[in-house]
C-alpha cells in the first residue's frame, strides 16, 4: 500500500516536472504571438476604430474569441511556467470553449465572404484548410491532455495554423516602416518572405527546441510541420 502510494507520489512529481520543461520556450513564443495579434489589429482596437469590421458582429465575435485564445495562451504557459497544474487544467476547459468560438466564429466569416475555390486565391484557400486543422488539433490536446509533451505541442502547433490572418495584418505596421525609399514593388516583394519566413519560424524554433531536449523531432512537431507544408501545396496547386 505505502509502496503503491510512493510510486503515485514520484509519478503526480514526475509529470509536473514534464509539464514545466520548456515552459520558458512556449512562454516566450506565445507573448509573441499575442504581441504580433495586438500590432497586427491594433488598428481596430486603437488607430481606426470607426472602420466598418468594428460594427460588424461576426468579425466583433470572431476577434473577441481569436483575441481571448491568444491571451488564455500566454496566461496557461505562465501557469505551467510557476508550477501551477491544477489552475492550468481549469483553464483548459475555458480553453475549450474559447476555441469552439473561435472555430464558429470563423465559420460564420467564411460562409459570409465565401467565394468558389477558383475565385480564391492560395492564402484563402489554405485558411479554409487551416481552420479545421487548428480543431483537429485542439481536439487532440484535449484528449491527450495527460501527455504533457504531445498536450503542449498540439495546442502550439493548432495556434499556428491561424496565424495567416495575423502575419498578413502585421506587414505593414512591423516591416512597411523600415523600408523607407522602397518602390511599391520592392515593398510588395518582401511580403512573402516575411509572411513564410516568421510563420516558418515558429515551426523551426518547436524542432530546435525538440532536438535540444530530446535529439529527436517529437512526432507532432514532424507531422504538423508535414500537414502545414500540404495544406499550403494543395492551396498553390489546385
Amino acid at each position: 500500500m505505502l509502496t503503491t502510494l510512493g510510486k503515485q507520489g514520484v509519478a503526480k512529481t514526475d509529470m509536473r516536472q514534464d509539464v514545466k520543461r520548456g515552459s520558458h520556450f512556449f512562454l516566450v513564443t506565445s507573448v509573441i504571438l499575442l504581441a504580433l495579434t495586438l500590432v497586427g489589429f491594433g488598428d481596430n482596437l486603437i488607430t481606426d476604430v470607426g472602420q466598418p469590421s468594428n460594427s460588424d458582429p461576426k468579425f466583433i465575435v470572431h476577434g473577441l474569441f481569436c483575441g481571448l485564445w491568444m491571451l488564455l495562451l500566454v496566461a496557461q504557459a505562465m501557469l505551467i511556467g510557476k508550477g501551477n497544474v491544477r489552475l492550468h487544467r481549469k483553464f483548459g476547459v475555458a480553453g475549450l470553449v474559447v476555441a469552439a468560438g473561435v472555430t464558429l466564429s470563423t465559420v460564420w466569416i467564411f460562409i459570409a465572404v465565401w467565394k468558389g475555390w477558383a475565385d480564391m486565391n492560395p492564402e484563402v484557400r489554405a485558411n479554409r484548410i487551416l481552420l479545421p486543422s487548428f480543431s483537429l488539433f485542439v481536439t487532440l490536446a484535449w484528449l491527450n491532455r495527460r501527455r504533457s509533451d504531445w498536450h503542449k505541442r498540439l495546442i502550439y502547433c493548432a495556434t499556428l495554423f491561424m496565424l495567416g490572418p495575423v502575419l498578413s495584418r502585421s506587414f505593414d505596421p512591423l516591416l512597411v516602416p523600415l523600408l523607407i525609399g522602397w518602390s511599391e514593388m520592392q515593398i510588395e516583394a518582401m511580403f512573402l518572405p516575411w509572411f513564410f519566413g516568421v510563420w516558418g519560424a515558429f515551426f523551426v524554433g518547436l524542432a530546435a527546441y525538440d532536438w535540444s531536449h530530446a535529439k529527436r523531432f517529437h512526432p507532432v512537431t514532424g507531422g504538423a510541420v508535414v500537414w502545414f507544408g500540404t495544406i499550403w501545396g494543395i492551396s498553390i496547386l489546385s
